[in-house]
């Protein structure tokens, strides 16, 4: 997926005039936290939950060559094969190698971000290889060649109108009415079902690798992913590193407190563990089975500050409660992962200097960490982000002069003061002419969409001293 991060103040500029979208993104962003709000209601243990799910991710990342040591030694024991990619590069080459050594040309694909984050299906396609998303929302951006929007929704950006010409353009299928939803839905599930039967290797992410089994987890609502592991004669497993838990009762653990988070639901429509290859009394499943595991910068994550997004489920909770994304959506954060997460994930990943604008694309209130699961401060990671901006001076150098001047003004107590006093008759003669202050340079940015509002006629620190003074007087008196 090309990256286009570094555009984002643009991207959201587009974003908040595309009028098809902004009802969209207010829609989503409502239903979504209410759903989980209502599911969080009737999960009076879920906090307990959470803490659980957080010690034991904690407890994995700071094993986790032990776990992942033991997750192959159960997969090869079942007969599986396990691949190690150090980048987003070397797992698409893997995944192309085993398509070619099955002599396979059809690959069906379950929905997954570690796909998107390596960009496997432009991959696969340039070797030769015909690649069909079988996730609905994933098959319509796939046919719309878009990324996907949300990492639950990837399509959700798309109108009814929108998918209903893709379909009638795309699909071979001769003159037709596609009108409302349900006649759009049966024409891609009979168009999926053509190319599940003629997959010949079929891939998936996992939502949980379990270690004490070698099995893994996959959380869909669709069936597809159950499907794309069963049907065809070979199946890959693409994951990160950090997907490893020790036990299924932990899996089944971190599944309720992702299904709730992600969509408000108990359980989703299919929840189905997969350990190895299809056994000889089996009635189906796949003859090879494979997993490949992804680092491509999470070891480097793993021993710096940022370790905690390495517990990060992709729930999408952090999205839907963000202000940021509940106006711009998810093409505005130009690469794999939106929202709080994203501005997160993606100058880690892809590194800071193209990505410097996500760290600054937040309010501060806080709601991405209240509605984590699994407790990840997306907060304090984007502080210390904008902080390293300043430290390695990929933030413009006036935000970084005007941090130092804050910084050495904060030292002198009278210096503040006499700043502040100085500062009071400014900003009231500016907010008493506000076209002029859209004029300014860096305050313009800011008065574009604001109304400075009138300051006091005194400051804090002044009204606080003539009180202290006042009662000083009357205790003399």
């Amino acid at each position: 997926m090309h990256n286009t991060s570094e555009h984002f103040i643009a991207n959201a500029r587009i974003a908040l005039h595309n009028e098809q979208l902004q009802p969209v993104l207010n829609a989503v962003t409502q239903f979504l936290p209410a759903a989980r709000s209502a599911a969080l209601a009737e999960t009076p243990e879920f906090r307990a939950l959470s803490d659980y799910a957080v010690a034991m991710k904690d407890h994995v990342l700071e094993y986790l060559d032990d776990y992942l040591g033991e997750f192959a030694t159960h997969v090869r024991a079942r007969g599986g094969q396990v691949h190690h990619a150090a980048t987003g590069a070397d797992l698409n080459r893997i995944v192309a190698g085993i398509c070619r050594a099955t002599g396979a040309r059809r690959v069906i694909k379950g929905k997954s971000m570690v796909g998107e984050e390596t960009s496997l299906n432009e991959a696969l396609e340039t070797a030769g290889f015909e690649v069909v998303e079988t996730d609905l929302g994933e098959y319509i951006i796939q046919q719309a060649q878009e990324p996907p929007s949300h990492i639950i929704g990837p399509a959700l950006h798309k109108s009814k109108e929108q998918v209903a010409q893709l379909f009638l353009d795309k699909h071979d299928l001769g003159p037709r009415r596609l009108d409302d939803v349900r006649s759009m839905v049966s024409e891609a599930r009979a168009v999926l079902r053509e190319r599940f039967l003629e997959g010949e290797v079929g891939i998936t992410g996992a939502n949980a690798l379990v270690a004490e089994t070698g099995s893994f987890m996959l959380v869909t609502n669709e069936g597809n992913g159950d499907l794309s592991s069963t049907l065809p004669r070979v199946h890959i497993v693409i994951a990160g590193i950090e997907k490893l838990v020790p036990t299924l009762e932990d899996a089944s653990a971190l599944h309720r407190v992702l299904c709730r988070s992600a969509t408000g639901q108990a359980t989703s429509a299919y929840t189905t563990f997969y350990t190895g290859p299809r056994a000889p009394d089996d009635p189906d499943g796949p003859e090879e089975f494979h997993v490949v595991l992804l680092d491509n910068g999470r070891r480097e994550m793993l021993n710096g500050k940022y370790r905690s997004m390495l517990r990060c489920i992709r729930c999408g909770s952090c999205l839907n409660h963000c202000p940021i994304y509940r106006h711009v959506g998810g093409h505005a954060y130009g690469w794999v992962y939106p929202g709080p997460m994203g501005s997160v994930l993606t100058p880690l990943l892809t590194g800071l200097e193209g990505a410097k604008e996500l760290p600054n694309a937040c309010t501060a209130c806080g709601r991405c960490e209240e509605a984590c699961p699994m407790q990840i401060p997306l907060p304090e990671h984007l502080r210390q982000l904008r902080d390293d901006e300043r430290a390695q001076h990929v933030s413009p150098l006036i935000w970084r002069l005007g941090v130092a001047a804050m910084m050495w003004m904060f030292r002198y107590p009278a210096l503040y003061r006499l700043a502040c006093s100085l500062a009071r008759p400014l900003l009231g003669w500016l907010s008493a002419h506000p076209g002029l202050m859209k004029k300014l340079p860096i305050l313009g940015g800011w008065a574009a969409g604001r109304t400075l509002p009138a300051p006091q006629s005194h400051t804090f620190l002044g009204q606080w001293q003539r009180q202290l003074a006042a009662r000083e007087q009357d205790n003399r008196l």
